[in-house]
Parts: C-alpha cells; sequence; structure tokens
C-alpha cells in the first residue's frame, strides 16, 4: 500500500460531512473532479472500497468508516500538535462571557502571574456560548452553562447564588432579598435574556408564574443598560453582580432560585502547553 497523505483524510472527512461531491469540494475550496481524483487515489492506496457511490447522497462503507475514525484522531493530533506550536509564544487566553470567578478572580490572576513569569495570562471575554473556545479564542474558559460540544469538556468547580438585577428606582430594588414570584407578580417589568450565554430563562420560573414578557439581548452591556434605563429586569449569578457594578442598576439576591453552576471548561486538545497548569491553579484558587 502506498503512503496515504492527509490531503486523503482531509477529503474522506470531508464527504462524511458533507454528503455529497459538491458540498464536499466546496468546503475543501476545490473542485468536483479533482475532489473526486483524490478520494479514487486514496481508495487505490488503500486496496478497498470507501464510498459508496451508489445513491445521490453518498455514505462510507464499513472500512471507510473505520478509516474515517483513524484518520480523525490522525487529523486532531496534529492540529492540537501545531496549536502548541504556535502557543509557545503566546499568553494562556482566559475566555468568559459575563464573569470569571467572582471575587476569586484577582487572587488566581495574581498568584499565576506570580508563580509562572514565563506563561503571560489574558483574559478575554468573548459573546458566545463556549467564551472563544470554539472560535479557538480562548483555551480555558469559565461558563455558567455547559457548552454542548463534543470538542470541549467540562468540570463543575461550585454553584452561585441568583440575583435579580433591578433598575436602582424599582420597588424591591432596597429588599434585602425577593421571590422569584414578586419579579413577575402585578405590572412588572420584561425578563432580559441572553440565549446564547445567560444563565436565566423564564424556566425558572413555574408555568403560572413565568414572566409575561421577555427582551432578548446579545452580551453582559447591552443587558446591563437596558435594566439601568428601566427598560427590563435580569437575574443572574453571583458572580456577575460581583464583577460588573454598574450605575442605575441594583443586585438583590433572589432567596428561593436554584443555584447555577460554575464549570470550567476546555477543549479535549489542550490549544496552549500551559493548559495543564492553569486549570490545577483554578482548582487549587476555587478550593481554597
Amino acid at each position: 500500500m502506498d503512503d496515504v497523505e492527509l490531503r486523503h483524510l482531509k477529503a474522506l472527512d470531508a464527504v462524511a460531512e458533507a454528503g455529497t461531491i459538491t458540498a464536499a469540494a466546496a468546503r475543501l475550496h476545490m473542485t468536483q473532479p479533482a475532489l473526486s481524483r483524490t478520494l479514487a487515489q486514496l481508495e487505490s492506496r488503500v486496496g478497498v472500497r470507501l464510498v459508496d457511490r451508489s445513491s445521490r447522497h453518498l455514505a462510507l462503507t464499513a472500512a471507510g468508516a473505520t478509516l474515517l475514525g483513524h484518520g480523525r484522531a490522525i487529523l486532531s493530533h496534529l492540529d492540537a500538535a501545531l496549536a502548541d506550536t504556535r502557543a509557545v509564544s503566546r499568553p494562556l487566553r482566559l475566555g468568559y462571557t459575563c464573569a470569571v470567578l467572582g471575587r476569586q478572580t484577582v487572587p488566581l490572576m495574581r498568584t499565576w502571574r506570580r508563580t509562572h513569569p514565563g506563561t503571560p495570562l489574558d483574559v478575554v471575554r468573548r459573546d458566545n456560548g463556549t467564551a472563544g473556545l470554539a472560535t479557538g479564542d480562548a483555551d480555558v474558559a469559565v461558563l455558567r452553562i455547559r457548552p454542548d460540544d463534543p470538542r470541549i469538556r467540562s468540570e463543575a468547580l461550585y454553584t452561585e447564588d441568583r440575583v435579580a438585577a433591578l433598575p436602582d428606582d424599582h420597588p424591591l430594588a432596597d429588599r434585602d432579598g425577593v421571590l422569584l414570584a414578586e419579579l413577575t407578580s402585578g405590572p412588572v417589568l420584561p425578563l432580559a435574556v441572553w440565549l446564547e450565554a445567560g444563565t436565566a430563562s423564564p424556566d425558572l420560573w413555574p408555568p403560572h408564574r413565568r414572566p409575561a414578557r421577555t427582551v432578548e439581548v446579545g452580551n453582559v452591556d447591552e443587558w446591563l443598560n437596558l435594566i439601568a434605563t428601566g427598560g427590563a429586569f435580569g437575574v443572574a449569578t453571583a458572580g456577575t453582580a460581583e464583577s460588573h457594578g454598574h450605575p442605575g442598576v441594583r443586585f438583590v439576591p433572589v432567596c428561593d432560585a436554584p443555584p447555577a453552576t460554575v464549570y470550567l471548561s476546555y477543549p479535549h486538545h489542550p490549544t496552549h502547553p500551559g493548559t495543564p497548569e492553569f486549570l490545577a491553579a483554578v482548582r487549587e484558587a476555587v478550593s481554597g
């Protein structure tokens, strides 16, 4: 059997994902005839049929599926190796959406910079559900929603209490605590929700007590500004309150809301060589 090249494995992967030569060729930025030749060359080198061409929608044979599994592992390891090589000279990037570790954020960063002077740490906000992990903008992320992405691992760190975010002139803003039902009783503001990365939705309330209206926002800044100007109220976690003091917004504990889980998330294949040590530092910071 002649050598199988990475381009062959990438072609097989693209066909498996796209299902047609046309779509796979577009994904690989090559012509359909060129992709067909690449697949035929791969089958010739392996010595078995890998793709069933009997229907318009291509499907892998059993042999093709076996090779695809090994091929994806090879491509993934190569991506990780290249990422590690590039990462040697760049900072480790910690992603977040609305909060990192609350009060523990600054102690963690100070300790890391003191004990790991050769590995700079950048804290980056990305307004998406994985805080930059899925897009390659972060190496590790602190999240309050477990990402549904098979490429990402997540572990629960701790839980945080919920708080209501209210305009500071709201009738409940001076309270020491509120109940969920009080937030939706009588004439009330709509609930500000961040669908991609927020932790609060109408599902926090029983069906008969849910907010009558919601307003969607795209990030924590929009959320805070909308609340401060009296356009909505919100429900967040304690970490958000600790990280985002804002003129015109008052945070009040919600006494009967379930706590939210804080997750430490990172790729299955680390994208920075300092990742294992940083994960250990985060675990130590939150356990102390």
